[in-house]
């Protein structure tokens, strides 16, 4: 059964940059859906940005020309390249997996605090 383990959070800077990497256990990322999500308190789960099996990728407008997705084939993981941080993206970040035929895998999240 596929897990998958979020790290790199913490706090930045406004301005500043984090990375934050999602490594799968237990399954090839290759060719699932990959997801990055974001919830702060008190708020609905936001998506943030994603990658398919063919390296497309897509974002949300907010993080557009600041976030950067990419799959690491070796590690078996989707990093989540993140600069010129905002106090709006503060918020625990979720990995997901989508594969077809099976339910939807989600990560734990990693804190990411953004201060001004």
């Amino acid at each position: 059964q596929m897990q998958l383990a979020e790290s790199g959070g913490g706090l930045a800077q406004s301005g500043g940059s984090l990375r934050l990497s999602c490594v799968a256990s237990g399954g090839d990322l290759s060719k699932g859906l990959m997801g990055w999500y974001r919830q702060a308190p008190g708020q609905q789960r936001e998506w943030v940005a994603m990658i398919t099996g063919s390296d497309f990728t897509k974002y949300t407008d907010s993080v557009k020309g600041r976030f950067t997705i990419t799959r690491d084939s070796v590690k078996n993981a989707v990093d989540l390249e993140m600069t010129d941080l905002k106090p709006d993206d503060t918020g625990v970040y979720i990995c997901s997996v989508a594969r077809p035929g099976v339910p939807t895998v989600w990560g734990q999240g990693t804190q990411v605090t953004v201060s001004s």
